[in-house]
């Protein structure tokens, strides 16, 4: 059995995610590598909530912390952190980030904290209530000066903290979300038995998200509308979410359910990414938009809409046609049958894609809390009884 390794390297990874979201998958691939590292992870959970993991590798300890709501959450954080005093503490989304500043605050704890936040904050904040707008914009104005730095996706969310919500630029970092790893390559070689995707149908427009306002997949269906009425096609959209009925409603209003499906939500993606002629993001905001690169990773063509943040910082270096304003279906509709006609080549679409390496933003996150690889205990076999 691996001896416990001392303080100085352990990194604690506090999140309540839904269990599959992109938040997940960028926690799940940087508990990973880290662990690939030598490091050793402590896993702070809320019960009922994500990440989780398919397998527990060395070094990654799962600690519940006995609640199941974050705000509950507060007395055990500061427990843990007076008793195992970890080197640095990343947390994730607003209301983990306030209680991991309070935890800290109040165990008085040496560790090193850095809070994520993935989105546009100003424009995810427009359509919150104004108490829940107020709450989250003074908690970044000024809680999130007691952490030792925020940590985003993109320079454009970087860019709205400083403009939209007075954050000092030099408190901010930005590390792109980990994202293309080898493993994403062989996921992608799965099999899959939807009809939709067999060599000799015609092609496949492919959209992957949480059916919810912000991906606003309606702009994507009546988008697809024209595209159908032109060429034989058909549209896939991989998610779940409370606006599921609505959009199937629409397909149908459009007169083109017969070629839209809502499978529901899917554990691996990426074989229909690898076989989709097409994928394409109509959100009205992002922090950066990981499907999009997953897509890139694939060999896929991505079109986007330019919603901040995130899309133009990926596809300008390589399809900067690939871009529309939001909302705009007949934009959208015509850049996605001008990639049907030309799609770029595969190789250009993988070679961009290797800018979000797993391996690279593991490190850029590491050098953020204060940690490095050379620095981590070499990795031995250790038998774990802890699941995620």
């Amino acid at each position: 059995m691996r001896q416990r390794s001392t303080s100085a390297s352990r990194i604690a990874v506090f999140a309540a995610t839904s269990g599959h979201s992109g938040v997940d998958r960028i926690l799940v691939n940087l508990i990973e590598q880290w662990a690939a590292w030598g490091l050793d992870i402590d896993l702070l959970q809320v019960r009922g909530h994500g990440p989780r993991l398919a397998s527990i590798p060395d070094g990654l300890r799962c600690i519940d912390l006995g609640c199941s709501h974050v705000n509950s959450a507060l007395p055990a954080l500061v427990r843990y952190l007076r008793r195992e005093r970890p080197a640095a503490l990343l947390a994730d989304k607003d209301r983990v980030n306030r209680i991991a500043i309070l935890a800290r605050w109040l165990a008085a704890s040496q560790t090193r904290l850095l809070v994520r936040l993935g989105t546009t904050v100003s424009v995810n904040l427009a359509s919150r209530g104004r108490l829940e707008r107020w709450l989250q914009r003074a908690s970044i104005r000024y809680l999130y000066r007691l952490a030792d730095g925020i940590i985003v996706p993109s320079v454009g969310v970087a860019t709205d903290l400083v403009e939209q919500l007075g954050v000092a630029r030099a408190h901010i970092q930005v590390a792109h979300s980990p994202i293309v790893s080898a493993r994403l390559e062989q996921l992608s070689l799965a099999p899959i038995e939807h009809p939709w995707l067999a060599a000799d149908a015609p092609p496949v427009i492919l959209g992957v998200g949480e059916l919810g306002a912000r991906k606003d997949f309606a702009t994507l269906i009546r988008a697809f509308a024209l595209v159908q009425a032109e060429r034989p096609c058909r549209l896939l959209i991989l998610g779940r979410g409370r606006q599921r009925e609505r959009l199937l409603a629409l397909a149908s209003s459009l007169g083109i359910a017969e070629a839209v499906d809502l499978p529901g939500f899917v554990p691996n993606p990426y074989p229909y990414m690898r076989r989709a002629a097409v994928f394409a993001l109509s959100s009205r905001w992002e922090g950066l938009g990981i499907v999009l690169v997953e897509a890139l990773a694939c060999g896929t063509p991505a079109v986007s809409t330019d919603c901040p943040s995130g899309p133009r910082e990926i596809l300008e270096p390589c399809c900067p046609e690939s871009l529309v304003p939001v909302g705009d279906h007949q934009a959208l509709a015509r850049v996605i049958s001008a990639t049907l006609a030309h799609p770029p080549r595969p190789a250009l679409l993988r070679e961009r894609a290797q800018a979000f390496s797993v391996a690279a933003s593991a490190g850029a996150y590491l050098a953020a809390l204060g940690l490095s690889a050379e620095l981590a205990p070499s990795p031995l076999k250790r038998h774990q009884s802890d699941h995620c």
